[in-house]
């Protein structure tokens, strides 16, 4: 059986240019896990801190001064490594060492015990033999927090293939889509700039209305049926939106104001007239009566929490029991470690509350969440569409597949 050897951190850059830290655990055989921590842009409030006092070097400091704490351990022991982090920083945001360095302490002893095994990740995180690919759910088109002024108020427009028998043909509808509507995009604005949001989609100078009917006309144009063959989603981020003094959705870009009541008839249409699969934070983070009302009201949609949930298993319990969500997003740099992510999932399942594995919008260029998401039965993997540090997950994906281990499609 291996054990940790030594840690060895460093201070790296994500897709954003923003300072993150990536750490190398290695075993006493030689075999070497390395993972670099993302960032997300649109951060929940009750998320793990990705670092102490908003310093990357500081929780590298931290880690180093502890790292004796996890030497001897054996890496695949995701519960020992989990209890030595909490021995150093036993806050419930890991504000003392930081939820980047939980996240990619974690996954790095998990790779390379991995390594050490001879089987990929996926395989050691879950004993299931009956495993099967999520579909990737990629941002064609962005605004929000993720693009620039101009831009919609609504975050991302996803698109899905939902009607895919296969990991590369699931793949190669997205990126298809992507391709059709920047291609729209030009013909209707001649100086469009091809410009880009942090995840890799279109992010162009159109209101909220406009911005979801090209998305659509993409997937028309190319013979596909919305619903069947392709699916659109939208992460409305709405907790950006939410002014607390008004009590209202403040949208600055479009314009306009919603109560509660309205917010909630605003989504509802959306979902209903583009015929989504899939519906991220349409309600503040706060708001789960709100939401409740939305997963009552489809129950056939993958109504989805995100910020309401920041991948915490105690208020994911508390969700359970007001039915405010029927699918979560799982986000292991939200909860901290590798270890805390997968006791949400847990729980996910316990309540049949559906899975959506993540990316940030601050990405680095590994592949890790791809096995997370399998092992973990996502229906979804949220990982982008175009951008190195996106491609790299669906390529794992591809790669994964040439284990012949993992048949199929998971069913949504």
């Amino acid at each position: 059986m291996a054990r940790i050897a030594s840690i060895k951190g460093r201070l790296l850059y994500n897709s954003r240019g923003s300072k993150t830290v990536e750490i190398d655990v290695i075993t006493d055989n030689g075999d070497v896990g390395r993972v670099c921590a993302p960032s997300g842009a649109s951060v929940g409030k009750y998320e793990a801190i990705s670092f102490p006092d908003n310093s990357p070097e500081k929780g590298l400091e931290i880690l180093k001064a502890n790292e004796k704490k996890f030497i001897g351990l054996d890496p695949s022991d995701l519960k020992s490594i989990h209890e030595a982090l909490r021995e150093i920083d036993s806050t419930s945001n890991y504000s003392k060492i930081g939820g980047s360095i939980a996240f990619s302490l974690t996954i790095a002893a998990t790779e390379s015990a991995a390594k050490s095994e001879g089987i990929p990740m996926f395989k050691l995180l879950t004993k299931d033999s009956d495993l099967k690919f999520p579909f990737p759910l990629g941002n064609i088109l962005g605004g929000g927090a993720h693009a620039g002024p101009g831009t919609p108020d609504i975050q991302e427009i996803l698109v899905c293939a939902t009607g895919s028998k296969t990991i590369r043909d699931s793949i190669e509808v997205n990126l298809s889509v992507h391709k059709e509507l920047g291609k729209i995009l030009a013909k209707k604005d001649p100086g469009f700039t091809n410009g880009r949001g942090d995840e890799g989609g279109w992010a162009p100078k159109l209101n909220n209305e406009q911005a979801l009917e090209v998305a659509a006309r993409a997937c028309e144009q190319l013979g596909f049926t919305l619903g069947k063959e392709v699916s659109l989603g939208v992460d409305f981020a709405s907790t950006t939106q939410w002014n607390e003094n008004k009590k209202k959705y403040v949208y600055d870009r479009a314009g306009f104001e919603n109560t509660p009541e309205e917010q909630i008839d605003f989504a509802a249409e959306i979902i209903k007239k583009y015929k989504l699969a899939y519906a991220e934070d349409a309600v503040h983070e706060e708001a789960f009566e709100d939401m409740a009302i939305l997963t009552k009201k489809f129950p056939n949609i993958l109504i989805t929490g995100d910020d309401l949930l920041v991948t915490n298993t105690e208020i994911l319990k508390n969700a359970a029991k007001k039915r405010a969500c029927n699918a979560a997003i799982l986000k292991v740099n939200q909860a901290g470690s590798l270890y805390d992510a997968i006791e949400f999932a847990k729980e996910a399942s316990k309540n049949n509350i559906k899975l959506i594995t993540s990316h940030r919008s601050g990405e680095s260029s590994d592949s890790h969440i791809s096995h997370i998401g399998i092992a973990t039965k996502s229906k979804m993997l949220k990982v982008g569409v175009m951008g190195g540090e996106r491609i790299a997950k669906l390529n794992e994906l591809l790669r994964i597949s040439e284990y012949d281990l993992i048949r199929g499609m998971v069913e949504i």
